[in-house]
């Protein structure tokens, strides 16, 4: 068991999402945001390396803004929770991908949009 890697503050936005907007899956408005560290993934520039990290195997547990890449097996950080219908992007193997939940265990899970 690993510890998090991000410090979490909470962060209420006073306006409505706008249609189409990441906030929009979100009706509450009521996303956790997340300090990201930069975690020495040296795969993609140093700009963005605070958004992504190395899986440590089947026993690593993902934060609430983290889920893995099924095509390279990498760890996709955002700073704000992650919920079924975002959408992420791969630089490591350049996929999109679509966040969504698995019915059978309840974790989020990235599918292949291209």
């Amino acid at each position: 068991m690993s510890e998090p890697d991000a410090a979490v503050m909470t962060e209420r936005d006073g306006e409505p999402p706008t249609a189409g907007s990441p906030a929009a899956n979100d009706p509450r408005g009521e996303r956790q945001r997340f300090v990201l560290d930069d975690s020495g993934f040296d795969e993609v520039p140093k700009k963005y390396r605070r958004f992504y990290r190395k899986w440590r195997g089947p026993k690593d547990r993902l934060a609430p803004n983290e889920v893995i890449c099924p095509v390279c097996k990498v760890v996709i950080r955002s700073s704000r929770t992650l919920l079924p219908g975002d959408r992420v992007y791969c630089m490591p193997c350049m996929s999109r991908l679509v966040v969504a939940r698995n019915e059978a265990t309840g974790e989020l899970e990235a599918h292949v949009a291209y």
